[in-house]
């Protein structure tokens, strides 16, 4: 049985804690300190923080990367350190303190989309396969050696938080089979190469907008990428809609113009439209496009 230290914040962390504690001594979680959240803007814990609750698992929220050094040092000694999404980059350091480094849960097949947002990037550009990656962390942005990696085909339809979740239990169960014969010496890190890389970064409020000069295959791709959370937007009569899914349609409207099609909501862009199938208004909570187009006066309108 190891001794561990765990490294992760939101949902997509969860199973690979679980898996690990499961069978090793994780005498330490480290999370992302609470945060707002809501309308009442209530600090609210991590996912990893009430899934070590749970579990009955020492948890430490570091502010600083000397709180997190700190924290490391104190439940030394470790025999491994492993991360998965926890949000900040483990400086030399602490990377050192575990006696066999740090093992990083990847959600993409290194090199490509090395980075925060690997998951949304891969289908933003319509890749039609990802996967996982075990990796030794190095100082680097995830150039570290490779432990092992699984591939899986993406379904068309598929947003980044199915993927996601996805990907997360495919890593758990990969660290899982990985953590004892790695600890062993039997499983050897596979340096990386560059060619190929791809960076992931983080999604920022600019890549959210769908504009009327979009082709409908970015689109479409780009609402997959961001739902649920953040969302594609679409700026539909002046006001922000939030699009958590659509779909390529066969009727097109004028570029830049929204009208009803049978009762659904349908968007005009650079080259065909797309069908608004589930759209989340100002204010509201997320509805179909149909139930959306029964609550206006209006039949047709502009977009962007």
């Amino acid at each position: 049985m190891a001794r561990v230290a765990f490294l992760g914040t939101p949902h997509p962390a969860v199973p690979t804690l679980e898996s690990i504690a499961a069978k090793h001594d994780v005498c330490l979680v480290i999370t992302q300190p609470d945060r707002p959240q809501g309308r009442s803007k209530e600090p609210q814990p991590p996912p990893v923080k009430s899934t070590a609750r749970r579990l009955d698992l020492e948890v430490s929220q570091p502010s600083s990367h000397s709180e997190l050094l700190g924290a490391l040092e104190a439940a030394a000694p470790l025999d491994v350190g492993v991360v998965v999404a926890y949000g900040r980059v483990i400086r030399p350091d602490a990377l050192r303190v575990p006696h066999h480094g740090f093992l990083n849960v990847h959600f993409s097949l290194l090199p490509r989309w090395r980075g925060a947002a690997p998951v949304v990037r891969a289908l933003m550009a319509g890749d039609t396969m990802t996967g996982t990656t075990i990796m030794k962390l190095d100082e680097g942005l995830d150039t570290g050696p490779v432990i092992t990696a699984q591939a899986i085909d993406v379904d068309p339809e598929e947003s980044a938080g199915e993927l996601t979740d996805r990907l997360s239990r495919m890593g758990a169960r990969l660290l899982d089979q990985s953590i004892e014969p790695y600890l062993a010496g039997d499983l050897v890190p596979i340096p990386q190469t560059d060619e190929g890389a791809t960076y992931a970064d983080k999604v920022e409020s600019s890549d959210r907008p769908i504009q009327p000069w979009d082709d409908v295959r970015s689109a479409v791709n780009k609402v997959r990428a961001l739902a649920p959370d953040p969302a594609a937007t679409l700026s539909i009569d002046g006001e922000q809609h939030k699009l958590l899914e659509v779909a390529a349609a066969d009727v097109s409207p004028p570029q830049g113009r929204w009208q009803l099609v049978q009762g659904i909501p349908v968007a005009g862009l650079a080259d065909g439209a797309i069908e608004l199938t589930s759209i989340q208004p100002p204010g509201k909570t997320a509805m179909s496009g149909a139930d959306w187009a029964r609550g206006r006066r209006e039949s047709a309108g502009t977009i962007g």
